[in-house]
């Protein structure tokens, strides 16, 4: 929850923040920390291209459109004003040169610090956090949680187009529609995907003969829950957090004295 909590500020901090938060709480080091959120991540993606193909079956020609209007469309006419534009492919060979020439002066400037062991562990932390999954004690639970939670996602989704009349008609198969686009949206680089959800899942609605203006506000709908609902449990775990650690920090000293 202090993840999503984070990413409400800026995108992907939540990944960066969880991790910090359960490395003090728990006094796991941060590194292998983060080969487990990539893990995590990768699993996500997977379970979206799985709703994604699911969709793809069953509503073919309204993923379809929904693709071509709203992410490959817009893409091919960047990428082409990008193509057509001297000054814009000069700013992206400055910016990935600039990139690989920092990442070279950072390793040998390391190097000759003699502190290629911090870079090494950095790096085999991360591996080991990666190979996580392979040492999981109950992996079917792990994938068992996994589908829970994508299955709770689409519930919430299906559940939701009750709450206003132009959906209440649409069925379980728009749900899964609109939960893909919605995943879409969320992965967007926004903070906690506001505008980029609320744009798909309301085109999305458009696709069912749903007004723009109700889609907008079905999706405002979702979505502000949503938002609400991280707000007070990010809050409640940031105030759960700081009481462990004070807490430790109390039996510490005393142990000490």
């Amino acid at each position: 929850m202090i993840g999503y909590f984070a990413n409400l500020a800026l995108p992907r901090l939540g990944e960066v923040s969880r991790c910090g938060a359960l490395s003090k709480a728990e006094s796991i080091p941060f590194n292998k920390l983060f080969g487990t959120v990539i893990i995590e991540r990768v699993v996500d993606v997977i379970s979206l291209f799985i709703c994604v193909l699911l969709a793809a079956i069953i509503e073919y020609n309204r993923l379809g459109n929904f693709l071509t209007k709203n992410i490959i469309d817009p893409m091919t006419e960047k990428f082409q004003k990008i193509l057509q534009s001297p000054v814009a492919i000069t700013i992206t060979i400055i910016i990935v040169a600039g990139l690989f020439i920092g990442i070279l002066y950072y390793l040998r400037k390391t190097k000759r610090k003699g502190s290629e062991s911090k870079v090494t562990n950095l790096i085999k932390g991360i591996v080991d956090g990666l190979r996580s999954i392979a040492n999981l004690k109950r992996p079917w639970l792990f994938l068992l949680h996994s589908v829970i939670i994508w299955v709770l996602y689409y519930l919430g989704v299906y559940i939701a187009l009750f709450a206003f009349s132009f959906t209440s008609n649409l069925g379980a198969s728009a749900a899964l529609f609109l939960l893909v686009a919605g995943g879409i949206g969320m992965s967007a680089p926004v903070q906690g995907g506001i505008g980029a959800y609320h744009l798909f899942v309301s085109q999305g609605l458009v696709l069912y003969g749903v007004q723009k203006e109700d889609g907008l506000a079905f999706a405002t709908m979702l979505h502000g829950l949503q938002l609400l609902l991280i707000i007070i449990f990010g809050l409640i775990s940031l105030f759960l957090l700081f009481s462990a650690r004070k807490n430790k920090q109390v039996n510490s000293v005393s142990m000490k004295t």
